[in-house]
């Protein structure tokens, strides 16, 4: 709890990864991925309960073997690769609301998928959204200019052009504005985000930036990456 706000952590964790098949029980550093977001969640005093959000038996043994409840399965029409992740918590919300028979204020997401996350991080981003009185805030990491959108380019039937035609303007680094992209580190919402705005970025949307790599697996060189960051420490 912060500031008298009760807060839920969902750890979103379905069984189907076309990728990495069952993604989610890799063994990243000794332990499924399902562990590390476990672990974090544990580490994090302002969380009142963590749950998974799963339709995978397996995943769900495996979570509550770290200390995650799954007290409820989730639907097979929200386990698909094209569902979004309002749908996911709006969902767990919900059904958590309705199992535990009371209100959670902020909804933490924290997808496995982001191992290298620390509890500094997700506390940071809890700590903002209450201090800030944002509907919502995620972490993000600055965007090498190299890649900034406006420098990026489309490609349609062997012709080139800018996919943002401003870029035509661009001569000089110096002309580009910092941007940001999500890290997949940590997501806080308030309740009237999810259920009255229907959305994970609400009309007032903060960010926490974090600095230095953090990897997102979806490959198996995503795997490698943080195996190796993790063999530094």
């Amino acid at each position: 709890m912060i500031g008298g706000r009760r807060v839920l952590a969902v750890v979103p964790a379905r069984g189907g990864s076309k990728g990495i098949p069952l993604k989610n029980l890799r063994h990243v550093a000794g332990r499924s991925l399902v562990a590390h977001a476990a672990g974090i969640a544990a580490a994090v005093d302002e969380i009142d309960r963590r749950v998974v959000s799963t339709d995978h038996e397996g995943i769900a043994t495996e979570a509550e073997a770290h200390g995650l409840a799954a007290p409820f399965r989730r639907p097979e029409a929200l386990s698909g690769d094209r569902v979004g992740d309002w749908d996911v918590l709006q969902h767990a919300l919900t059904e958590m609301e309705r199992i535990d028979g009371c209100i959670y204020d902020i909804v933490v997401m924290l997808q496995p998928t982001s191992p290298l996350r620390t509890a500094a991080n997700v506390r940071d981003t809890i700590v903002k959204l209450v201090d800030g009185g944002h509907d919502a805030v995620w972490t993000v990491s600055p965007t090498d200019l190299k890649y900034h959108p406006l420098k990026q380019l489309s490609v349609e039937d062997g012709r080139m052009q800018f996919f943002d035609p401003r870029g035509a303007g661009i001569i000089a680094r110096q002309q580009l504005s910092p941007v940001y992209h999500r890290n997949g580190v940590a997501y806080a919402f308030t309740r009237d985000c999810l259920l009255e705005h229907g959305a994970i970025m609400g009309p007032d949307t903060g960010a926490v930036v974090i600095e230095g790599a953090h990897v997102s697996i979806d490959t198996l060189e995503d795997i490698d990456k943080v195996e190796a960051h993790f063999l530094k420490e």
